[in-house]
């Protein structure tokens, strides 16, 4: 097992505060591999990552350079942006139909937008704070920085449900961004190299990936440019991934379970 994969352990550990003998029982553990590289803004510092019907959709944060954001994949460039004024600090977002969905940090306030003109066309409340958003085809799913996700109505906005993820039986802290997987919810740990797979009927941990191995050497290190931003294009299967002011974004491939 190499180092960075223990420091991981250990991390999650801290997170879930588990025993060594139940992290021993953790499920299998995958490295990502990078497929291809692809120029990443290095000042945007990427809350939310998502793709719908091949187009790469972006959320940027911090206090008066909140965005959403069209992405070009291939050269990085911003096609279309809309910012998020002061006070909101912007964070995850996702698509259902011809809305975009995307939530703040602090203010208890989500914003809807037009997925095609980025035109705001309404507003929704929620308590507490705003992390990570995803959906699985029927609900919006939302992280807050604790072990529980809630399952939002997109008609509503009202909260159908909670989830609490957990490992080994303990629950899992600091889910971070999210995104629906084929079938599974995949979720960044904050502050920390891993990826967690949900199963979303359980909140069961199915297994971790640790992006230890892909982090640029230019951002290795910083307490701020964390892994952050999970991509899936469901009509390929190709997965990306990327962190707060990282200079690239990656195609990955999972590694054997170790």
């Amino acid at each position: 097992m190499s180092t960075r994969v223990l420091l991981a352990c250990f991390s999650l550990a801290a997170l879930t505060y588990l025993p060594a003998q139940a992290m021993a029982q953790a499920p299998a553990r995958q490295n990502a591999q990078i497929v291809a590289e692809y120029p990443h803004d290095a000042d945007a510092f990427t809350q939310g990552l998502f793709i719908h019907e091949g187009d790469l959709f972006e959320t940027t944060g911090r206090v008066g350079t909140s965005s959403l954001r069209r992405v070009n994949l291939a050269n990085g460039e911003v096609a279309q942006s809309v910012s998020i004024d002061p006070p909101y600090f912007g964070e995850g977002a996702t698509q259902i139909g011809d809305r975009i969905f995307m939530l703040t940090w602090r203010r208890e306030t989500g914003f809807i937008f037009d997925a095609d003109t980025f035109e705001p066309i309404g507003e929704f409340s929620y308590p507490g704070e705003g992390w990570g958003l995803t959906h699985d085809g029927n609900s919006l799913i939302l992280s807050d920085g604790t072990a529980e996700l809630r399952r939002l109505d997109p008609e509503t906005l009202e909260e159908t449900g909670r989830l609490t993820v957990r490992l080994g039986g303990r629950p899992v802290r600091r889910l971070n961004e999210l995104e629906w997987v084929d079938g599974e919810i995949w979720a960044n740990i904050w502050q920390s190299d891993l990826i967690v797979r949900i199963d979303p009927e359980s909140g069961n941990v199915t297994g971790l990936i640790d992006l230890g191995d892909i982090i640029p050497e230019a951002v290795a290190g910083s307490l701020d440019a964390v892994p952050n931003g999970i991509a899936w294009n469901a009509q390929t299967g190709q997965v990306y991934v990327t962190g707060k002011l990282w200079p690239a974004l990656y195609e990955i491939s999972l590694s054997p379970p170790d």
